[in-house]
């Protein structure tokens, strides 16, 4: 019989999912949703405008609401821009007065897909990037996370057994030897890991932790829209013979994942009674599959990073 979650490991909990609009934000609230939770989704997209946003995307933090209710949890839309420290400041005030707790912070902001340019520009050196574009992705990248963690870290310090969950790409381990796409890119997303670190370090003399997970290759809604396949024939990516006008994907897309696959890794953490000792860590969703024996949605176990 195949691996099935447990609807109430996290019942009574309160999480937020910073960046829940799509992509591995909403792969967390769900997955978080179907272990009984309740979640704050934020993000600029909204069915009343998508306040600020750098996509012109269809998706919308209420959806991912209805997903996490519909799949046992409760989910609770609120439009934050996380670059907006008032806003922030407000969503703060809010969880304070209604819950005056916060159970799991993920901050999964990012917002610069677009921003890192195509696979064609990966690889130059930073001054042939757009200066504005780099310097944006790390405010998109960084500071949003920064502003959210200094907001709501007080809420998830103020009594024992608090989690933040830093979403990144690529393991310290991997991003050491490997640089990442640009100059700009990889410098968030190895900032990001070190967040992890030190806000665990600072975070465990409150009883609290932190860590940074990493998912594989992400089919995200951008990600299929791209290669002109659902979640349903996501596969047929793969073959090199296409007439319909996409890209073919590579190999590796064979072991792509699904946004609910490292959402399952985030919630398997968070409902672990021995959670700490993933404190300050850096790791990938496969490696959370493996030793909490979940699987993705399909009951593969897809890993991203074995070499080829």
């Amino acid at each position: 019989m195949g691996w099935t979650p447990d609807p109430d490991a996290l019942r009574g909990h309160l999480a937020v999912v910073a960046g829940a609009t799509r992509g591995a934000g909403r792969g967390i609230a769900a997955a978080l949703g179907e272990a009984g939770a309740t979640v704050v989704c934020t993000g600029r997209s909204s069915v009343c405008g998508s306040r600020d946003s750098d996509y012109d995307r269809p998706e919308t933090i209420e959806e991912t609401a209805e997903l996490v209710s519909e799949l046992g949890g409760s989910g609770i839309a609120v439009q934050v821009d996380h670059l907006d420290v008032t806003q922030v400041r407000k969503l703060a005030g809010r969880l304070s007065a209604d819950y005056g707790h916060v159970d799991i912070l993920v901050n999964d902001i990012w917002g610069a897909e677009v921003l890192k340019g195509p696979p064609d520009t990966w690889g130059r050196p930073m001054w042939q990037h757009d200066l504005d574009d780099g310097l944006r992705m790390l405010r998109l990248g960084l500071d949003t996370h920064l502003i959210t963690s200094h907001s709501l870290l007080p809420l998830l310090a103020n009594r024992p057994g608090g989690l933040l969950v830093e979403i990144t790409d690529g393991t310290t381990e991997f991003n050491a030897d490997n640089p990442r796409l640009s100059v700009f890119y990889d410098l968030v997303k190895n900032a990001v890991n070190r967040l992890a670190f030190t806000h665990g370090y600072e975070l465990a003399a409150f009883g609290a932790s932190a860590v940074a997970v990493t998912p594989g290759w992400l089919r995200s809604e951008m990600m299929l829209d791209n290669y002109g396949v659902t979640e349903a024939t996501w596969q047929g990516a793969l073959d090199l013979a296409r007439t319909d006008g996409y890209p073919a994907a590579p190999p590796g897309f064979s072991e792509s994942e699904s946004p609910r696959f490292v959402g399952r890794g985030v919630a398997a953490v968070a409902a672990d009674p021995d959670w700490a000792r993933w404190n300050q860590r850096s790791v990938s969703s496969v490696e959370l599959a493996r030793h909490y024996q979940f699987t993705d949605l399909d009951g593969r176990c897809p890993d991203a990073w074995a070499p080829l």
